[in-house]
């Protein structure tokens, strides 16, 4: 079987970029078995409370749930288990480097294919403040709205 081009998003994390505000994102790919991408290809997969973290000089994504394979046998993955990233050793050594220096975390914004391989979009993320989370939401409900009245305006004008 050939492999797909182009990208299919599998999973989402759309409240990543409500609670954090995000800086940088890097491309990663993860080590996973056999169900695991059977499972993504289906579209099952979740990313709510995962996030990246170091050890021993290597990423591992902790929290992302991919349900098991309805298929698998006794070869099943365990859904929570952690996930070693793929990313080159200078890309490790600067997210490593700018999460020790302040306040910030790694946070998985999406999972897809790109040309059959799956990977993970990783945001270098800093926590947003509520306050900030409240003046997000008033400044996005402000634009819908000049949205929705200038779009009216403008119909009907012509007859």
């Amino acid at each position: 079987m050939p492999r797909e081009k182009g990208r299919k998003v599998v999973a989402s994390n759309r409240k990543a970029r409500h609670d954090y505000a995000i800086l940088d994102t890097y491309e990663a790919g993860m080590a996973l078995t056999g169900t695991e991408v059977k499972s993504l290809r289906a579209g099952r997969a979740s990313l709510v409370d995962a996030f990246a973290q170091e050890r021993d000089g290597e990423l591992f994504l902790h929290g992302m749930h991919i349900p098991e394979y309805t298929q698998g046998t006794w070869t099943n993955h365990e859904p929570r288990r952690t996930r070693k990233l793929l990313l080159k050793r200078l890309e490790i050594d600067r997210l490593v480097g700018k999460t020790r220096e302040g306040g910030l975390t790694m946070v998985p914004l999406q999972v897809y294919f790109s040309d059959g391989w799956a990977k993970v979009e990783i945001a270098l993320a800093k926590g947003k403040k509520s306050y900030d989370k409240r003046q997000d939401l008033a400044k996005r409900d402000a634009d819908r709205e000049i949205a929705r009245v200038s779009g009216r305006r403008g119909k009907g004008m012509d007859d």
